[in-house]
């Protein structure tokens, strides 16, 4: 028997607006609070048939299922803004943290939801933004993932690990780890050969030795646009590693890489930018002219 009419989205922004218009498409009411949200998510959100409640406590009031799908960094402010409405309500919904977030991270988010009368389940997405054609992979875990499951039937890809909270995060800290920490470590490769004069040589020894490398490195020029959000993912993987007595160093240096990167013109674009993008080599020189003079 389905249950779920209403589903919550906070907030609709890259990922979050994507997966409401899936929703909405599939008949699905789907909202949000905008409250303290910039002007672009107002219109992603009216974009993707997003309906907008004016405070926390309409949305926890009128929706059965809320998905948290924000930077890791507000993952708990979310979180505790969406506690303190149900602590206010006394309304009843099932909340899906699906952040990138470290296992314990989200266990603590969970604790906090739980006892705010929650039903909490802890989720993670693998791939981008649902299109018409693709659908990002929706891990959860937790003791009652029914109600993200039911969102199979309304055009998501949702899977089942198990019922710890934490198993749905850790998968996705493994998976990004790789990902993504690979893709810093190229790009901070590329600026290291570009700065130290050996580009050419070394894009031709990738050529014909590491041919899958030359894919790698002409995607860099979109890495800016999502180094921001990076920065945080890469923390909460190396609290991930950390945890169990692993070296955290490395994604901490992922971490800084997508800082470096984050603190030049290029992140100010938006994935909505139809100009054409910077070549490989206009990137490379923006990136190394951040590098500090000696």
């Amino acid at each position: 028997m389905k249950t779920i009419k209403t589903v919550g989205v906070l907030s609709p922004g890259d990922m979050g607006h994507s997966v409401g218009h899936v929703l909405h498409e599939n008949g699905l009411r789907v909202i949000t609070c905008l409250e303290g949200r910039s002007e672009r998510t107002h219109r992603l959100a009216a974009e993707a048939g997003i309906a907008a409640v004016p405070t926390y406590g309409d949305l926890v009031r009128e929706a059965d299922l809320l998905l948290s799908i924000l930077v890791p960094a507000q993952a708990p402010n979310a979180a505790a803004l969406v506690a303190e409405a149900l602590a206010e309500t006394g309304a009843e919904l099932a909340y899906a943290d699906c952040n990138a977030i470290a296992p314990q991270t989200a266990k603590a988010i969970g604790e906090r939801l739980a006892e705010a009368g929650a039903t909490f389940i802890d989720a993670s997405i693998i791939g981008g933004p649902p299109r018409r054609e693709s659908r990002p992979r929706m891990y959860v875990s937790g003791p009652d993932t029914s109600a993200m499951e039911e969102l199979n039937d309304y055009g998501m890809n949702v899977t089942s690990i198990g019922e710890e909270v934490g198993l749905a995060s850790a998968i996705k800290m493994c998976y990004a780890a790789w990902t993504k920490g690979s893709t810093a470590l190229v790009a901070e490769l590329l600026v290291a050969a570009k700065a130290l004069g050996v580009f050419d040589a070394l894009e031709q020894e990738f050529r014909s030795s590491q041919s899958a490398m030359l894919m790698r490195m002409q995607s860099l020029p979109a890495v800016p646009i999502k180094s921001r959000r990076f920065v945080g993912e890469m923390i909460e993987i190396s609290k991930t590693f950390g945890a169990i007595g692993m070296t955290p160093k490395m994604l901490q240096g992922a971490a800084e890489v997508y800082q470096f990167i984050g603190d030049t013109h290029l992140a100010d674009r938006t994935p909505e930018d139809t100009s054409p993008m910077p070549t490989l080599e206009e990137t490379l020189a923006i990136l190394v002219g951040q590098l500090p003079e000696e």
